[in-house]
């Protein structure tokens, strides 16, 4: 089999990872998709430019520092503690063997669990800030998911 045909099937492969990675709390989903985009750029099968790699570059940096900070500064700002945003990581990573409602639910039902802990059973304050951390959550992933997307566009188009 031809080198750039390795690859090419590579990149794509990583790509795919990628996304599954913007949802899998153990996987690094921009990162790997960059590196998909990266690996490609040697087949000669795509047509990916430097200045391409570097946009797509500096935006899986971004992407990957803003899905931290999301929710820690979500949390902060509806008055939660370090205790939510831990409970949510926590519940995701629960959540995930749960299948899709689990990864929506886990945060969320973390942050409330890892705040009720901290404020010893105040559930309104707890439930503000789960409510935080998950809005957080979705506000992380869903812009390392729309991120991921476009790097996937931009390898299908460069066939």
């Amino acid at each position: 089999m031809e080198l750039s045909v390795l690859f090419s099937i590579l990149g794509g492969v990583l790509l795919i990872v990628g996304f599954l990675g913007t949802f899998v709390p153990v996987l690094p989903g921009a990162p790997l998709a960059w590196a998909g985009l990266l690996v490609s750029f040697f087949s000669s099968y795509n047509e990916i430019s430097i200045l391409c790699l570097v946009i797509t570059g500096i935006f899986a940096v971004a992407v990957s520092i803003l899905d931290n900070i999301f929710p820690i500064y979500m949390t902060n700002k509806t008055g939660g503690s370090k205790a939510a945003t831990t409970g949510s990581t926590v519940g995701l990573i629960i959540g995930f063997f749960a299948g899709p409602p689990g990864v929506i639910l886990g945060p969320f039902l973390g942050a409330l669990i890892g705040e009720l802990i901290n404020t010893n059973g105040d559930f309104k304050i707890s439930l503000k800030a789960a409510w935080g951390a998950f809005l957080g959550f979705l506000l992380g992933t869903g812009l390392k998911m729309i991120t991921v997307m476009v790097f996937i566009w931009i390898f299908i188009i460069s066939f």
